[in-house]
C-alpha cells in the first residue's frame, strides 16, 4: 500500500518554543499541550524515531495502534491521520507531513527481536525497548505520573518502512525518508510524547548509521506563523 499525502508546514522554526536535538540512541519525554503543535525532523534520512503518546491527566488513557487502524481503516499514517487512544478519543491529528508514510506495526526493537532477527551476539545491543524502559527510569516527568514498563503499548514508528505483504507478513525495507523530512501534529488533548530515537544498527534500511532528530513544539498555529 502506498500512501503520499504530502503537506507541507507553514510553521516558522524561529518561532517554536521547543526547539531539540535528540541523539540517536536517546528517549526524549515533553509534554505537549492542547492547541500546540509537534514536529519530529528527520535530519539526515530514515532515522526510525519509535514514538508514544500518554494522556497526562489520566495515564491508563494512550495511544493505540489498534483503534488508529481500525478506525481509518489504514495501516499508514499520513496527512490527515487521527492518531486515536484505546479510549476511542482523537489525541493528536497530523497536520503536516513532507515524508508520506509511516509505520504502525513493526514495533520497538528489543534484546530479544534483536537475537530473533540478527544473531545472537546481538541480544546486549541497545535497543528502543531500552530506551523507552531508561525513560520510565530516569525522566521525572515520567516518574512524576507514575508510568511503568507496564504502560508500554505497540509504537509508531515515524519514518519507517514496513510494508505488508499479501500473505500477512511484514518487511522491514528501505525508508521512504531523507535528510530534512518531517512530521507534524497538533495536539487533541495534552499529551506526554515519548520517544526512543531507534539506536538500530544491524538494519540496512538506515544504512547501519542510526542519525539524530531534531523536535519543535509551537504554542499555537497561530503563533507560529511569522508575519512579515
Amino acid at each position: 500500500m502506498s500512501v503520499h499525502n504530502l503537506i507541507e508546514s507553514r510553521l516558522d522554526p524561529e518561532l517554536a518554543v521547543v526547539d531539540e536535538i535528540c541523539p540517536a540512541g536517546e528517549p526524549w519525554v515533553k509534554l505537549v499541550r492542547k492547541g500546540a503543535t509537534f514536529r519530529i525532523v528527520d535530519l539526515e534520512g530514515n532515522q526510525a524515531v519509535d514514538t508514544l503518546f500518554f494522556n497526562p491527566a489520566h495515564t491508563p488513557e494512550r495511544y493505540s495502534a489498534t483503534d488508529t487502524i481500525s478506525r481509518q481503516r489504514s495501516l499508514y499514517l499520513t496527512s490527515g491521520t487521527k492518531l486515536y487512544s484505546n479510549f476511542g478519543n482523537v489525541m493528536l491529528t497530523i497536520v503536516a507531513d513532507t515524508c508520506g508514510r509511516h509505520d504502525m506495526l513493526g514495533g520497538a526493537c528489543a534484546s530479544e527481536s534483536n537475537r530473533v532477527r540478527y544473531a545472537l551476539d546481538t541480544y546486549a545491543m541497545h535497543s528502543c525497548r531500552d530506551s523507552f524502559l531508561h525513560a520510565l527510569a530516569h525522566d521525572p516527568l515520567c516518574e512524576q505520573l507514575g508510568l511503568t514498563k507496564r504502560d508500554l503499548p505497540s509504537n509508531i514508528n515515524f519514518f519507517m518502512n514496513v510494508p505488508v505483504t499479501e500473505a500477512g507478513g511484514l518487511e522491514f525495507v528501505d525508508g521512504v525518508s531523507a535528510p530534512g523530512k518531517y512530521v507534524e501534529m497538533r495536539a487533541e488533548m495534552d499529551v506526554v510524547v515519548m520517544i526512543s530515537n531507534c539506536p538500530q544498527l544491524n538494519n540496512p534500511c538506515n544504512a547501519y548509521n542510526p542519525t539524530p532528530i531534531r523536535l519543535l513544539v509551537w504554542e499555537s498555529a497561530e503563533k507560529g506563523i511569522a508575519h512579515v
